[in-house]
């Protein structure tokens, strides 16, 4: 059975490493030439195909395919065309998708600790769109009677993965006690969640990947300041952040949610590698 990466960008890589340690070939679709140079140099075999073209796909190489699909939705709207597309592209075929979606589907639980059973109020038109994906998967699943995992995603860190030119900038948080509830979960130990969650007997799930341990955004920001020997952030007052912070920033900043794990721990039996910033960040 075949391990298909659609969107291998740097998570996906990750995940065909793991299965390249059990002697598994991983095949990518990917946007790109540099991508593809970039799949084969962690020895995934990857072809050029863009998600948002009418343009023919040959669907018999995923016949019986286990899929994670990784593709972002669009920049705009409130619909993942092209996850509809693919979906609709490939019928049948493949035996299983995994899909990344966002905790973002959530919108503001003002700080609530909430779980997969939460009520999905998406603000954001990017959770919008995730909130899309993942109603098509569903439904994709459904009509063809075959299995499919949504993992909610936070912020994704890693070592390579941090806010490093911002906080080189010297650009502004704003102040902790303004500041809402962040969560997050390293590349790793995402990388492993979606392996899991492919190779197990797992049917028509969801579920929240995230470490457990939330803090706001300054303090997450000034945690890394810390780790790399940077000064940290100024602050300022969410009514400054409005005023001078991009508005992508700021729809982050107006939402505080603390996302529990314990479904992912307990259903898939996972030891995260980095249960917290602090052991995320020894550099």
């Amino acid at each position: 059975m075949s391990i298909w990466i659609v969107g291998c960008g740097d998570i996906g890589r990750r995940v065909a490493s793991l299965y390249q340690k059990d002697a598994v070939d991983t095949r990518g679709l990917v946007r790109t030439k540099e991508s593809v140079a970039l799949c084969e140099r962690v020895g995934v075999v990857a072809q050029i195909y863009d998600l948002d073209t009418q343009q023919d796909l040959d669907i018999t190489q995923f016949q019986g395919a286990k899929i994670f699909y990784f593709a972002p939705p669009p920049r705009t709207g409130i619909e993942d065309t092209r996850l509809h597309r693919f979906l609709k592209m490939i019928k049948n075929s493949p035996a299983k998708i995994v899909l990344i979606s966002t905790t973002g589907v959530y919108g503001d639980s003002q700080g609530e600790w909430i779980d997969e059973s939460f009520a999905l109020a998406p603000v954001a038109d990017r959770a919008k769109r995730r909130l899309s994906a993942e109603t098509a998967l569903k439904a994709w699943a459904k009509e063809y009677q075959k299995d499919s995992v949504i993992l909610r995603v936070p912020g994704i860190y890693a070592k390579d993965r941090l806010p490093l030119q911002r906080l080189k900038k010297g650009l502004p948080v704003v102040k902790e006690a303004e500041a809402g509830w962040t969560n997050r979960i390293h590349a790793d130990d995402l990388a492993q969640v979606c392996k899991v969650a492919m190779d197990r007997d797992v049917k028509s799930s969801i579920y929240n990947v995230t470490d457990g341990a939330p803090s706001t955004m300054t303090a997450y920001f000034n945690q890394v300041a810390d780790a790399v020997g940077l000064p940290r952030p100024p602050q300022i007052t969410m009514d400054e952040a409005v005023k001078t912070l991009s508005a992508g920033m700021v729809s982050y900043l107006k939402e505080s949610r603390r996302i529990s794990n314990q479904k992912m721990l307990k259903e898939l039996g996972v030891i995260l590698q980095y249960p917290d910033l602090k052991v995320g960040l020894k550099i």
